[in-house]
């Protein structure tokens, strides 16, 4: 199959345990939009995280697209267009912050630029601003803080309690929200309907591509759907094992070039 578009989650995928493109992986990328192949960068982050990542792959030049907030934005990087944004509906943001509110979880969101938080700040909280880079601003009133449009919240937090609030809010809003994790610290809470895997769709459909056409690469939990949408749908050797379970194809880890020795056998001419 002759893989047309290829989107790749960046934490744990595109990027190693340094946080780091390795040049294999790099050259890769750049041979294969030079062959006419369009890179999607498929993440959770906020787009100002992602941009650096999108010009050091000359994404801007080759008409490459920024899927951020698990597909709550879509940007076209050639053109700066944005061709799908899914806004977070503000009515369930006080609900939410209720059923937080004994908890030691870490609410957040974003602007334009920065993070947004709540005054629960903890360690995870500080993960997040240093892998986007951006300022993180503290707010005592959450809810009186959010008065503009929002993709996601994100929550922060230990990996168990995180779990136990995961169900509680799932339930919740069953059908309402989607709630998922993205980092066994990182509980994502998305407008419903809102995934890699379902947006992904909306793209082909703009740019005349059949989902044959669409190979991923992923390791989380919240790389999944799209995982299981493409034609080769592949998880990193580094991925959970759910993740491995619904892939065509387990490469090597994200330390040990994955991505590239998977372009190298099938995605290259």
């Amino acid at each position: 199959m002759d893989y047309k578009l290829i989107a790749l989650d960046i934490d744990g995928t595109l990027t190693n345990s340094k946080k780091e493109i390795t040049p294999h992986t790099r050259y890769a990328l750049l041979e294969a939009q030079k062959q006419g192949k369009k890179i999607i960068l498929a993440s959770g982050r906020h787009p100002i995280g992602i941009y650096p990542i999108a010009k050091d792959l000359l994404l801007d030049r080759y008409g490459g697209f920024i899927m951020a907030f698990n597909g709550g934005k879509i940007i076209n990087c050639e053109t700066g267009e944005t061709v799908v944004s899914k806004l977070f509906p503000l009515e369930y943001l006080a609900d939410i912050v209720g059923v937080l509110k004994d908890s030691n979880i870490t609410i957040n969101t974003y602007d334009d630029k920065r993070i947004i938080s709540d005054n629960k700040v903890n360690d995870y909280s500080y993960v997040e601003r240093d892998i986007i880079k951006a300022e993180m601003v503290v707010v005592d009133d959450f809810v009186s803080a959010v008065k503009f449009n929002i993709n996601k919240i994100l929550l922060a937090g230990e990996p168990d309690e995180l779990d136990r609030y995961q169900a509680i809010l799932s339930r919740r809003y069953d059908g309402l929200l989607d709630v998922y994790k993205s980092a066994p610290y990182f509980l994502e809470i998305m407008p419903f309907g809102v995934t890699k895997g379902s947006m992904l769709p909306l793209l082909l459909q703009k740019l005349g591509v059949r989902r044959e056409e669409l190979a991923a690469f992923g390791d989380h939990y919240n790389d999944m759907t799209m995982i299981g949408y493409a034609g080769l749908g592949v998880a990193m050797g580094n991925a959970e094992p759910d993740v491995k379970k619904i892939a065509d194809y387990v490469c090597e880890s994200n330390d040990d070039d994955g991505i590239a020795k998977t372009f190298d056998r099938y995605i290259l001419r």
